[in-house]
């Protein structure tokens, strides 16, 4: 059984459309990454799942109840943190857990013993006294991710969970991630950070409201053709300009950090003999870019 099943799903918003037909399946107990830009539909698309937001149309199921008729008794299954953490400042840590117990209607032991869990899973245990307007954004991540969990449920929905915190929060949370998973929560995040996905089982790229790809990362990767060689420079723009301006065949090229990145058949491979690359692996920041600049070619014909 899939804990998400989503068919033609479609959000509008006037004559500008959010999300566009969009269909997806995700397993229960998986991490499901949900990858785009900022813009691409992915909050849109996780509001309509939790019930926050009305489709369109299409169609879309969660532990199998409908989300269009059925959306109270989803609230209770599921868990959802945004990304602006839902959280009162003027409330101490512990409070602000017992607030959410109180709101899933949790008794007063299970409240408890969930309330020391939570503090124990987010390292909170030494700061349960202390104001939430005193925490730094990684303590305040974990704080929310605690509360979104507290009554234990089947499917979790992290909307930009780690946006605005350092690479160590960053980490910690991901840990935290992979033991709910492990637990037999089915996780879906959205996210633009593309070295998160690698820690997912599937992932979604979507772009402008829709859906190019869906897959594990292996296959993803799969998708872009030929070879990928990396050139190492303090200066890509120049380089870039320098490569394009030859007569070097390629697939396609573009900046990637201090480097340069371009794809190209094999056979070509001789062209760039004189530049010092290096054939590499593509990432997921390399199959999105690929996925993207496709999409943008056949939109254009």
């Amino acid at each position: 059984m899939y804990a998400v099943e989503l068919t033609n799903l479609t959000r509008r918003f006037g004559d500008f459309t959010a999300v566009n037909n969009l269909s997806l399946q995700i397993k229960q107990g998986s991490i499901y990454g949900f990858l785009g830009p900022n813009g691409s539909g992915k909050s849109t698309t996780i509001r309509m799942l939790c019930g926050l937001m009305t489709p369109t149309s299409g169609s879309g199921k969660i532990l199998g109840l409908d989300i269009a008729h059925d959306s109270e008794d989803i609230k209770h299954k599921i868990g959802y943190m945004s990304q602006k953490f839902s959280l009162y400042d003027d409330l101490t840590v512990k409070q602000n857990l017992e607030f959410y117990a109180g709101m899933y209607s949790l008794s007063e032991d299970v409240g408890e013993r969930r309330i020391k869990e939570m503090l124990s899973l987010a390292d909170l245990e030494d700061r349960q006294n202390e104001l939430v307007v005193n925490l730094s954004g990684g303590w305040k991540q974990r704080l929310a991710l605690g509360c979104a969990i507290i009554h234990t449920p089947q499917i979790l929905f992290l909307d930009e969970p780690t946006g605005g915190v350092d690479p160590k929060s960053r980490r910690m949370f991901w840990e935290i991630i992979y033991k709910l998973a492990s637990q037999g929560t089915t996780i879906m995040v959205t996210t633009h950070f593309m070295d998160e996905a690698e820690h997912c089982d599937e992932i979604g790229f979507i772009f402008e409201g829709n859906l190019i790809a869906n897959g594990t990362p292996s296959q993803l990767i799969k998708m872009v053709p030929g070879v990928l060689v990396r050139i190492a420079t303090h200066e890509p723009m120049e380089l870039l300009e320098t490569v394009m301006a030859s007569s070097i065949p390629y697939l396609d090229i573009y900046p990637f950090g201090a480097s340069l990145h371009i794809l190209l058949e094999e056979d070509q491979l001789a062209q760039i003999a004189a530049f010092p690359y290096k054939q590499i692996t593509p990432g997921l920041e390399d199959v999105f870019v690929y996925l993207v600049k496709s999409k943008r070619k056949e939109m254009k014909i």
